[in-house]
């Protein structure tokens, strides 16, 4: 029973990329931050070359994830969802040595994680080019 209620919730707030790409955007943002920083935590127990592998695998993978999920509550288009992944992973690949080589300001490896929102968004885009 409370399956279908989320359910029908979920299918009742659906809204295009049109309508909220600011909340696709933050979603990738933040969540492929949050990856890369779980990543890191998990990979530091196999030293410095080890959390920034952990790092870079962990954000990459929930890059991908997040742009997924994006379209499973209805930000983008699920056939968009494709796109979205790859433009989420190669936006956080362009990210990650941004990041790398400013740790020593919070602020700039924050603001490279929106790499992976912009490439998911760009993603999104030449997903809508192929359909029309």
């Amino acid at each position: 029973r409370l399956e279908s209620c989320a359910l029908t919730w979920v299918s009742s707030h659906r809204r295009s990329a049109a309508m909220k790409p600011q909340g696709f955007l933050i979603l990738v943002w933040f969540c492929s931050g949050a990856g890369a920083v779980g990543g890191s935590i998990l990979g530091n127990a196999l030293g410095a070359a080890g959390l920034f592998v952990g790092a870079l695998l962990g954000g990459l993978m929930i890059a991908v994830l997040s742009a997924r999920l994006g379209a499973r509550i209805g930000l983008i288009e699920v056939e968009a969802a494709r796109f979205a992944s790859v433009g989420a992973a190669i936006g956080f690949l362009a990210a990650a040595p941004i990041a790398a080589t400013n740790l020593h300001t919070p602020v700039i490896p924050v603001l490279a994680c929106a790499l992976s929102g912009v490439g998911a968004l760009v993603g999104v885009g030449r997903a809508r080019a192929r359909t029309s």
